[in-house]
C-alpha cells in the first residue's frame, strides 16, 4: 500500500501506509526532521560505556594523597625523611592489560577507540552541517508514500503562486452523478453540511467535495501515487482517524497532482496547500483541506460516512 523511498525525519522508520504505523492516542506524533542528532547522541552514550579506562585501586589512591599532603605542608617533597611513611604497594593485582596494549596506553586498542572516537565527531559535525544548511537538507530529504500521496520532507522551495489550475477532466456533477462515474464509494462527512459543489475529474479518478474554504478529495489511488506535496517546516504529524493512521500537514505547502500514467501526459502545475489532513478509509484515499485547526479536522475526518 505505502512504501517509503526513505525514511524521513520525522518522519518515522519504515513510513506508514495503509494501516502503517502505530500511533498512540488522537495526538500528534512529531516526524524526526532532518538534522535531528538523536541517534549520534546514542552513538556517543554508547562508546562512552564501551571505553575501557582502569583506575588505581581507592585503598592506594588515598595513601598517595595523604602522604601528598603532609609533604607539602611541611615543605618536603612526599617520601622524604620525616615526611611521613611512603604508600606501601598493595598486595592486589593491579589492572590487567589486554593483549597487544604497551603500558603507557598507546597500544591497539587505545588507537581503535581513538579512531572510534574520531568518526563519532565527524558523524556529529556532518549532522549539523546537514541540518542547518539548505543544501545539507536538501540532501537529507526524505519521501513518504501514504494513502496515494507522495510526501517529500525536506528543504522545499518557495510556495507556488497564482491560481489554482482544475485537475484534468474536472467537470461539475451532482453528488449522485459523482457516486455512478467512479468505482469508489463516495463518502460525505456529517460534520459539515451538504457540499456546495462537487467536482469529478480524471476520468473518474478523482472526486472532489467543495464547502467555503474547505475542500475534500476522495480518490482511488492508493496503489499509485495521485498528489505529491513538497514539505518544510512545521514538520507533519502522524496522527489517529477512528482506527486508521492519518497524517496532518499543519502548514502551507506546494501540492501537485500526477494523472493517470499515460504518454504525453505530465503533472498539472505546482499550487498553494492550505492545512491538510490525509488518511485512508477502505481503498480510497482523503485529503481535507482547509481546516486549520487540527482537532476540528479530525472531528471532520471521523463523521465521514
Amino acid at each position: 500500500m505505502t512504501s517509503p523511498d526513505d525514511t524521513p525525519p520525522g518522519i518515522p522508520p519504515g513510513g506508514a501506509g495503509a494501516g502503517g504505523g502505530v500511533p498512540s492516542g488522537d495526538g500528534p506524533s512529531r516526524a524526526a526532521a532532518p538534522g535531528d542528532t538523536g541517534g549520534v547522541e546514542a552513538a556517543l552514550l554508547a562508546l562512552g560505556e564501551a571505553l575501557e579506562v582502569p583506575a588505581p585501586p581507592p585503598a592506594e589512591v588515598a595513601l598517595a594523597v595523604r602522604a601528598r599532603l603532609e609533604a607539602a605542608g611541611e615543605g618536603r617533597p612526599a617520601g622524604a625523611p620525616g615526611g611521613g611513611p611512603r604508600p606501601e604497594p598493595s598486595s592486589r593485582p593491579g589492572p590487567r592489560r589486554a593483549p597487544g596494549r604497551r603500558g603507557d596506553g598507546r597500544g591497539p586498542g587505545r588507537v581503535t577507540r581513538r579512531r572510534a572516537v574520531v568518526a563519532v565527531a565527524v558523524a556529529v559535525a556532518a549532522a549539523l552541517l546537514l541540518g542547518v544548511t539548505p543544501a545539507g537538507q536538501a540532501a537529507v530529504a526524505r519521501i513518504l508514500r501514504f494513502a496515494g500521496i507522495e510526501l517529500r520532507v525536506g528543504g522545499p522551495g518557495p510556495l507556488p503562486s497564482g491560481v489554482a489550475e482544475p485537475l484534468p477532466g474536472e467537470r461539475r456533477v451532482t453528488l449522485e452523478e459523482a457516486r455512478r462515474r467512479v468505482a469508489f464509494p463516495v463518502s460525505v462527512p456529517a460534520g459539515l453540511e451538504d457540499p456546495a459543489d462537487v467536482r469529478v475529474a480524471d476520468d473518474g479518478r478523482v472526486v472532489s467535495l467543495l464547502w467555503p474554504g474547505i475542500r475534500l478529495d476522495e480518490y482511488d489511488g492508493v496503489l499509485q501515487i495521485v498528489f505529491r506535496k513538497e514539505l518544510g517546516p512545521p514538520w507533519p504529524d502522524q496522527v489517529t482517524v477512528g482506527a486508521s493512521t492519518g497524517w496532518w500537514i499543519p502548514g502551507p505547502h506546494g501540492l501537485v497532482y500526477l494523472p493517470r500514467t499515460g504518454v504525453g501526459e505530465a503533472p498539472a502545475r505546482p499550487r498553494r496547500a492550505d492545512p491538510t489532513l490525509i488518511w485512508q478509509k477502505g481503498r480510497t484515499g482523503l485529503r481535507l483541506e482547509g481546516v486549520a485547526d487540527l482537532r476540528r479536522a479530525l472531528e471532520i475526518a471521523r463523521s465521514v460516512r
